[in-house]
């Protein structure tokens, strides 16, 4: 027996007896009032792509909150709360003409912004009485072929961005929007902590999408690259450098801008900045989705990401097993990953970098300032992104 008392050659570490473990629940929680959802309220965040959007409502969930988003038959888009103010049934059963939405109840209608247009079963269309009312709305933008939508205090509301690498199109270009998560369902069943991690994380990139389960990217992904991060005003983004077997050297440099943005440059080595931004924005604290836009050439094919020539919802559970992807990385950490069971290496340091941006911004939120990447001024309002694949020679690169 030892000193401790504790039999000699009994295997220590086993799992019995471990403390119970928990989420970082600053980093996870999205809801009114948390500190993760002030930050995501005080940024627009894309809800849906703009052909979603039609003269049939549509329900959505963003940020734990329900809408029905719809188009009035004039073409303006219109985001409001879907209990209808008069008696509560849901605006998602009403009906959309010219003017607005009108409740399938009592034939409440109301514009995209809320207000009260027509009472019928009131005197006189409930003149006197509808202007006093107004059902809770949020503002709404098209862009890039996607819906955005202000979801936080008016007063605070920023002018919606422009990022540089999609502005512009060119006379045979386009705009291509999809839901990028390589699924039928566009809603992902876990945090979106867990996608967002995924971005500041080169080398995942060389074990999953190319060693592990054989080359889901570029085969010359598998080369272990040297990889740099770099805090900016915006964010924090990644330089990847490898020397290819060409004697190119390629820096690979992905972009993550405060808070749910990225731009990741593409998976098959083609040379120049990245062509798109996606955002992954919360459903709640434990569903998102991610929005993509990216400029093309007109006519091109929506490609997702296949793994041995099948999308995720074509692949039974032993193919899945035997050939993960991003989607079962993630999933198989939970909805929400115990964070107080990570053990973070130097891999990690793009993650940790983020996590600790966004902890200071929503401090900045929380004592009433205004957080990185908000403009009030159009003519301020244009993000520089800086991902994108770019060569070199080994020489010139030594």
């Amino acid at each position: 027996m030892s000193k401790a008392g504790v039999r000699e050659g009994i295997d220590e570490g086993t799992a019995y007896g471990r403390p119970p473990q928990h989420s970082n629940p600053v980093l996870t929680q999205v809801g009114p009032g948390t500190p993760l959802g002030e930050l995501m309220r005080r940024y627009w965040q894309p809800v849906a792509m703009s052909e979603e959007v039609t003269t049939t409502p549509k329900q959505i969930r963003i940020l734990g909150e329900d809408f029905v988003i719809f188009r009035d038959r004039k073409g303006r888009p219109g985001m409001l709360y879907p209990r209808c103010m008069h008696r509560g049934t849901t605006l998602y059963y009403g009906k959309v003409e010219d003017e607005g939405i009108r409740c399938c109840y009592h034939g409440w209608l109301f514009d995209v912004e809320g207000h009260c247009l027509d009472q019928p079963c009131e005197p006189s269309q409930g003149e006197g009485h509808r202007e006093k009312v107004r059902q809770p709305w949020y503002p709404v933008e098209e862009r890039y072929g996607l819906m955005f939508a202000y979801m936080g205090p008016a007063e605070k509301k920023p002018v919606l961005p422009h990022w540089d690498n999609i502005e512009n199109l060119g006379p045979d270009e386009e705009y291509q929007t999809r839901y990028a998560n390589h699924i039928g369902n566009p809603i992902l069943d876990y945090s979106w902590l867990h996608q967002n991690d995924n971005v500041m994380d080169p080398f995942h990139v060389q074990v999953l999408h190319s060693t592990f389960t054989g080359a889901q990217f570029h085969p010359q992904f598998a080369l272990m690259p040297k990889v740099d991060f770099k805090q900016v005003e915006d964010g924090v983004y990644y330089s990847a450098v490898r020397v290819l077997d060409d004697g190119r050297t390629m820096d690979r440099i992905s972009h993550w801008m405060c808070p749910n943005v990225m731009a990741v440059p593409s998976t098959q080595m083609d040379a120049g900045a990245a062509t798109g931004v996606a955002w992954v924005v919360p459903v709640d604290d434990t569903h998102y989705f991610q929005l993509l836009t990216r400029r093309v050439k007109k006519g091109a094919p929506n490609l997702f990401l296949k793994i041995n020539g099948k999308a995720l919802d074509e692949r039974s559970e032993a193919e899945r097993r035997e050939f993960p992807g991003d989607y079962e990385a993630q999933i198989g950490q939970g909805p929400i990953s115990l964070h107080t069971e990570e053990h973070l290496a130097t891999s990690d340091r793009g993650i940790v970098m983020q996590r600790r941006f966004l902890e200071r911004q929503m401090k900045v939120v929380a004592e009433g300032g205004d957080p990185v990447g908000v403009s009030f001024d159009p003519k301020k309002a244009t993000v520089k992104v800086r991902s994108g694949n770019f060569f070199s020679t080994a020489q010139a690169a030594e």
